[in-house]
Parts: structure tokens; sequence; C-alpha cells
């Protein structure tokens, strides 16, 4: 078994995708990950779309693309695409989240996405978590509800190139105190 911080180290955004297709059963045990993540009262809001028909994955890729910016265009390259949509939270965590004004459903979606990710990388393939998109457009492609939020997008593949990259964060120092906030 992989060291737990061994595994975060490898995980890293790629956006150079090997033209090798992912094993279906790879992409079902990330799925089973972020199905396993915690959420608050249990209300699991989210649901993974799988993108992974050629031809609806590049429509997917062109709206996740910003032409002016330049952003995302290693999208077309990706095999698959899972798009991750908001769902409604379960009553305690709807209350929860009106008396004490955080918003659970985003939280909950994050670490579920976190899951996903961390598996897809215990299973050697690359992610990269995007939330810049057409999301009218791809709801559209997808045949998402209106009522819906697709908060982001998770492109998967198998890295181009497997260099780990050293990663540029904070120093504990400056993300972390003890016992009181400095």
């Amino acid at each position: 078994m992989t060291d737990f911080l061994d595994l975060v180290k490898k995980r890293q955004s790629v956006r150079k995708y090997s033209s090798q297709e992912i094993e279906k059963e790879k992409i079902n045990r990330c799925i089973e990950a972020a199905r396993l993540a915690p959420s608050a009262c249990n209300s699991q809001p989210w649901k993974f779309v799988i993108v992974d028909d050629p031809e609806l994955k590049l429509k997917v890729a062109d709206a996740s693309e910003s032409k002016i910016l330049g952003f995302n265009k290693f999208t077309k390259n990706c095999p698959v695409i899972v798009a991750v949509v908001r769902e409604m939270p379960n009553l305690t965590s709807k209350l929860g989240m009106i008396l004490k004004n955080k918003p659970y459903p985003i939280m909950d979606v994050g670490i579920a996405v976190s899951h996903f990710c961390l598996q897809a990388a215990s299973e050697n393939l690359g992610t990269c978590i995007i939330g810049w998109f057409n999301e009218k457009k791809i709801k559209k492609l997808l045949g998402i509800p209106k009522r819906k939020r697709l908060d982001l997008l998770i492109s998967v593949g198998y890295a181009a190139d497997e260099t780990i990259l050293p990663k540029q964060r904070k120093n504990t120092e400056q993300m972390s105190a003890n016992n009181r906030y400095e």
C-alpha cells in the first residue's frame, strides 16, 4: 500500500496526456473512492458523469476551452472528462447550511473530487480539476437539468510525461498555527 503522503505528493494537475485508453475498472475505483467520501449529514450531494464517448468528449472539451485566454486546450487530448454535478443536500444538511451559514454541499463536492483524484493517482492516472468552462453548454450536452450546478470538470488519463514536479506551496508556518491564529 502506498504511503498517503507519497500519494499526495504524486497527485498533480496533468495537462498532457498519452493516447492510452483507461481501463474501466480504474475509473470505477475512482468513482468508488468518491462515493465513499464523507459529507455533511451524509448528504452525498454529488453526481459524477463519466464522459468517455470520443465524439461527446470532444464537444465537452471544446466547451471547456477559453479561446481568448487559452485555458484548457489540453482537454481535447485526455481520454475521459468527468463532470461533477452538485445535487441538492438532504434536509439536515440544508438546515445546517442555513443555521451556520456554511456552503456544505460545495465543501462536500470538493472532498469527493479530492477522493476521486487521489484514487486516480494511486491508479497511475493523471487528473486536472477544471473550474473554467461553459457550464450552460456542457449541461445541455450531457442532459444535466437546468436547476443543477455543474461545479467542476476533471480531465483523466495517463500522463504523457510521468515526471512528478516539485510542489510550490507555502511552508507549514505560513499555512498553520498552534492553538491561536497568528
